[in-house]
């Protein structure tokens, strides 16, 4: 059954959410994992894919959009569910960053959501932990506003 973990951070703006995601997909890739980044719309995809290559300018993190003819990478951006049907076959880690929950997200191992201190983005992912909670997910939650202060 699929891990769901919730990241609570201390920021309230949309560039907190986005750094953050950047530390966790850098992270996953140095231990081996292969993750698939879900948004809501081409443009946050695009957003993300040039964010990765900017980040920091001492590491390379390999990774594509979804849409690309590349050859697979590690880390695979993508906005739709037909996107993440071309996301690979591996079943290791999604970053959901959507208002939706992708349909196949159980197909992974491991589910992560990032939240910030944003009325809509606090809304959403609430309605997302109560989905999983009903079904049954092992939730976990890591509260970083504790290790902010």
């Amino acid at each position: 059954m699929t891990r769901i973990d919730f990241y609570i951070l201390p920021g309230s703006e949309h560039p907190d959410r986005l750094l953050f995601l950047c530390r966790l997909v850098a992270k996953a890739y140095k231990q081996q994992h292969r993750v698939y980044i879900h948004t809501d719309d081409e443009a946050t995809s695009k957003s993300i894919d040039e964010l990765l290559w900017s980040h920091q300018a001492e590491s390379f993190i390999p990774h594509h959009l979804s849409t690309s003819t590349a050859p697979p990478a590690a880390i695979t951006i993508g906005h739709s569910d037909e996107c993440l049907k071309n996301a690979g076959h591996h079943n290791d880690v999604i970053i959901n960053l959507a208002t939706e929950i992708p349909n196949s997200f159980s197909r992974f191992e491991r589910c992560i959501e990032i939240v910030i201190q944003q009325p809509h983005v606090l809304e959403i992912t609430r309605n997302h932990f109560g989905f999983y909670r009903e079904r049954g997910y092992p939730l976990n939650t890591h509260d970083r506003r504790k290790v902010a202060k």
